[in-house]
């Protein structure tokens, strides 16, 4: 990029102004409703903003969805199934889920702008979610075909176990991942012959729009097969999850919102999966390369602005190379670069919305009040061009105690926990002392001591010596209150399937 204007009002107005040029390129055309292959407008005729985040500026207006339009959708998506997706075959949905992963990398530089735009997460990293979610499509499809069931005979009898879909399902996406998480939930339901009605997050709802109009205009799937509903939690997702006519929802988001959609499927008896909160650690052993560590560590809170589920947001470092570790850390942060996320320098863009940046400051606040030492960070940043911006520090905190709620509960920011160790069993009883267990991370050249740990914490999925990188086929889910049910792999595929038992007497 060329050299920065001198003043913070130049800067400003510079990236008012490549916002606004990108979304001209790269907003679609339709922010409608997408129900039965059509954009239409809400019942009601209401709709609702998104903001850019990192200007403050309205990118477009949606359609506010509500009851009325989930019942349409709902429709919609069994119409399909009824009338036409029931009837593809393996090879043909095969064929489908591959289109829409080869349209999906056709479109990467188109979408990663978007989605920067909408969440104001760095271009870089929108990027990598775009490809991520077009490896989800081809994954899915890879597995369509070997997932016919099995046969079994003993003496006179015949059985048979078949692979059904449940229909019609609902899914609610968050916002930190717009078209990434989309696609974990999209890919396994098509892939096991489902129609979906498909709820993205309010504040980030374009990049689900624009991956329609892409269904549309390359007529990828039969009409209804993929429905949006774009609107409020209470509106239109509570109306989705509750729906007597879905047969399965998938959720990804707080763990409170996940207790509320298993009550609303709970009235129907309606089967769910749940990704939600986390708190997750990461432990770091005194055998540890200190630079290696520092960059694991940096890269578990702060990718994403820590605006992921999985965050690595309590780091358990051990007594021999704590200074040394917290004083890397120290160093990464002064050099990271927050701004404008369009900018492939930057390292850390705007969080959301304003709301979640008012969430973060209200845990700095706690933290400080309960005796929070700030290593680094701990405030907004007091660059003038960053004042249109939903910006936080990247913040680095030591000695609280761990059963502060800064400490318990999810933050969804930058900021990082810090824990001094030396006695291995009085950690791993801090590792475990929360509600959650989605994730966490080991640190260390020792392979014994690595895979004691990674057993002992009581997390879903555990990375060794890395940390984000999800691979398709490795299930990704947690324990305790972060969820029921994973993602990502073969398993995934089953939770979107029925089970049925034929049992036939040859006599």
């Amino acid at each position: 990029m060329s050299s920065q204007p001198e003043s913070a009002a130049e800067r400003r107005d510079a990236v008012r102004e490549r916002h606004r040029e990108t979304a001209s390129e790269v907003l679609p055309e339709h922010t409608g409703l997408y129900v039965g292959g059509e954009f239409v407008d809400s019942a009601a005729g209401e709709t609702f903003d998104t903001v850019d985040p990192t200007t403050g500026e309205v990118l477009a207006s949606a359609a506010r969805g509500r009851e009325a339009d989930v019942d349409r959708a709902v429709e919609a998506a069994w119409r399909a199934f009824d009338e036409e997706w029931s009837g593809y075959g393996a090879g043909r949905r095969q064929r489908a889920l591959t289109a829409i992963a080869d349209t999906i990398e056709a479109h990467t530089e188109e979408l990663a702008r978007l989605e920067s735009l909408d969440n104001g997460k760095p271009v870089s990293e929108a990027t990598i979610d775009v490809r991520g979610a077009a490896e989800q499509f081809r994954y899915f499809a890879g597995l369509v075909r070997g997932n016919d069931g099995e046969t079994m005979a003993e003496g006179s009898r015949y059985g048979q176990v078949i692979k059904e879909p449940y229909g019609v399902v609902g899914q609610v996406v968050p916002w930190n991942f717009p078209l990434l998480m989309a696609s974990w939930k999209l890919a396994p339901a098509l892939a096991a012959g489902n129609c979906t009605v498909l709820k993205p997050a309010e504040q980030t709802p374009l990049s689900a729009l624009r991956l329609a109009e892409l269904l549309t205009e390359n007529d990828l799937l039969p009409d209804g097969v993929v429905n949006v509903v774009t609107g409020y939690g209470e509106e239109a997702g509570a109306p989705l999850t509750g729906h007597p006519d879905v047969r399965k929802v998938a959720f990804t988001g707080s763990t409170a919102v996940g207790k509320e959609v298993m009550k609303a499927a709970a009235e129907n008896v309606t089967d769910v999966t749940l990704e939600l909160g986390g708190k997750s650690p990461v432990v770091v052993f005194p055998d540890v390369e200190v630079e290696k560590a520092v960059r694991l560590v940096s890269s578990a809170i702060f990718y994403n602005t820590g605006e992921c589920c999985e965050a690595g947001s309590r780091l358990f470092v051990h007594d021999d190379v704590a200074d040394e570790v917290l004083a890397g850390l120290q160093a990464a942060i002064d050099g990271m670069t927050l701004g404008d996320p369009l900018d492939e320098e930057t390292d850390l863009g705007p969080k959301v919305s304003r709301e979640q940046v008012d969430r973060t400051m209200e845990y700095l606040d706690l933290a400080r009040e309960e005796g929070g030492q700030f290593l680094a960070g701990g405030d907004r940043p007091d660059d003038e061009a960053l004042a249109d911006g939903c910006y936080v520090e990247p913040t680095l905190v030591e000695g609280l105690d761990h059963d502060s709620r800064a400490v318990q509960e999810e933050i969804f920011g930058p900021v990082l926990s810090v824990f001094r160790w030396d006695d291995y069993d009085e950690m791993m009883t801090l590792v475990n002392d929360v509600d959650y267990g989605l994730a966490g991370g080991v640190v260390t050249n020792d392979a014994t001591k690595a895979q004691r740990a990674a057993r002992d914490i009581q997390a879903g999925y555990v990375w060794i010596n890395s940390y984000h990188d999800l691979v398709p086929g490795l299930p990704f889910g947690g324990y305790k209150q972060s969820g029921i049910g994973r993602e990502l792999s073969e398993e995934t595929l089953a939770h979107y399937q029925q089970t049925k038992t034929i049992n036939q007497s040859l006599r």
